[in-house]
């Protein structure tokens, strides 16, 4: 039985209203939601999104400024990374797709930090084309009521791809309801640590639920490492400090961010690899 007529009914009364999902919502909105997506949630997107999108409405408005106005404006969404990828691709689409976000899942691949997910995820939402998309709620939701199993386990794009497609509808407009639909169950119903199964419009064909929701035996995706005196903290408090800062920041302001030498070091020395920040000046700034 497929699981998609039940998803797509039940997403039609449940579904958040959010932003990328309204009409007119564009292409390039759409793709600068997904970068935003990837590992920090809807809330915190929702208004840094608002205030990207008027700022920068085009591929060409980001492309003009500098790489270093992009990750001042990504502020606390976290992982900057995204940001220099985000102008990169700007820069791409400008100069190789006249400004338009292409539609094609190998031509979004060929963009800066556009990956599987990112790709068919603009094709699909974006433009209306057939194609499974899988994220980490995605995933959940077909171990559980396709595959019975009480968790996804580790990713394998192939093999997760595979399970998508077997789901999906061959109307466009249905495959791509159902991409949305199986993707919200797993936010909202079909959670990690509490689902509530009783509210689940899958639950009379849940093959985990009919089991008797087993434990998990299998193997696990690997676990994110504590945030809290990371090294992902101290670069976090190096690039507060620079966005905070018009000039150059001296090295004995980056001294007084965090006690420990070695890991601020290495912190540092991270970011300057990554093109988060330069140096100049005796001090670091921004990229220009």
């Amino acid at each position: 039985m497929s699981i998609a007529p039940a998803v797509i009914d039940w997403f039609a009364h449940n579904g958040r209203d959010l932003p990328w999902r309204r009409p007119g919502f564009t292409p390039w909105g759409t793709l600068v939601s997904e970068f935003m997506l990837q590992q920090t949630p809807v809330v915190r997107v929702i208004p840094r999104l608002a205030e990207w999108l008027e700022r920068w409405p085009t591929p060409e408005a980001l492309a003009a400024d500098s790489p270093g106005d992009a990750v001042r404006a990504w502020a606390s969404l976290g992982y900057p990374r995204r940001a220099l990828n985000l102008h990169a691709t700007a820069v791409a689409i400008t100069e190789r797709h006249g400004g338009v976000v292409p539609e094609t899942v190998p031509e979004l691949l060929a963009l800066p930090g556009v990956g599987e997910y990112t790709a068919r995820a603009v094709a699909v939402f974006a433009f209306g084309h057939r194609h499974p998309v899988v994220d980490i709620n995605i995933r959940r939701v077909i171990a559980r009521a396709v595959d019975g199993h009480g968790e996804a386990g580790p990713a394998s794009t192939t093999r997760d791809l595979r399970a998508m497609e077997a789901v999906l509808p061959e109307s466009r407009t249905d495959a791509r309801l159902t991409n949305i639909a199986v993707m919200e169950l797993g936010a909202l119903v079909c959670t990690a640590r509490s689902p509530k199964c009783d509210e689940c419009p899958l639950r009379r064909q849940c093959a985990w639920r009919l089991a008797g929701c087993p434990a998990f035996e299998g193997a696990r995706a690997p676990v994110q490492k504590r945030f809290a005196g990371s090294d992902r903290q101290v670069r976090g408090l190096i690039m507060a400090e620079l966005r905070a800062s018009d000039i150059p920041v001296l090295p004995r302001e980056i001294d007084a961010v965090w006690p420990d030498a070695e890991q601020r070091e290495r912190a540092l020395a991270g970011l300057l690899s990554d093109g988060l920040l330069v140096a100049t000046g005796g001090g670091y700034e921004l990229p220009g």
